[in-house]
């Protein structure tokens, strides 16, 4: 097994956490910001894990960028649907919806009520998540299955 597909697994299996940490984290975030409850413990952890997820992913996800055969930087790469998704597309949606994470997560804890913790993460994850989804069926792959 190369480095390529060992990047790719560890990558493509990880999301699954990651899904799982954000939907959590924004399942959590809405039920508590209109059931009008505490911000605790608990929501702060859920919340800080689903962003040491995104982070991780996109450190494996970086190395994995310059090992794919599918990123290529030549005149073709835009003319090509797969090289031109794993080069540009699939990236750039991927960082914004990890700065939108951070920039929630950062916000929230500047926030003093908890209604106001609540919604920044509601809002500021489930941004990130449509993006993540949208960036995910946009590749013509499974949302759940690995990739080859």
């Amino acid at each position: 097994m190369n480095a390529y597909s060992v990047f790719l697994h560890i990558h493509s299996g990880l999301r699954y956490v990651v899904l799982l940490l954000v939907l959590l984290a924004i399942i959590r975030a809405w039920a508590d910001w209109f059931g009008r409850k505490a911000y605790s413990e608990g929501n702060r952890k859920l919340n800080l894990f689903a962003l040491i997820s995104v982070h991780t992913q996109l450190l494996f996800g970086i190395v994995l960028y310059f090992l794919s055969p599918f990123v290529q930087f030549n005149s073709g790469t835009m003319k090509n649907f797969d090289s031109r998704y794993w080069t540009v597309e699939h990236l750039t949606m991927m960082i914004i919806a990890i700065a939108l994470i951070t920039v929630g997560h950062s916000r929230s804890k500047k926030i003093v009520l908890p209604e106001g913790k609540h919604k920044t993460i509601a809002l500021y994850y489930t941004a990130a998540l449509l993006i993540i989804v949208v960036a995910i069926v946009v590749s013509h792959r499974s949302l759940l299955g690995m990739t080859s």
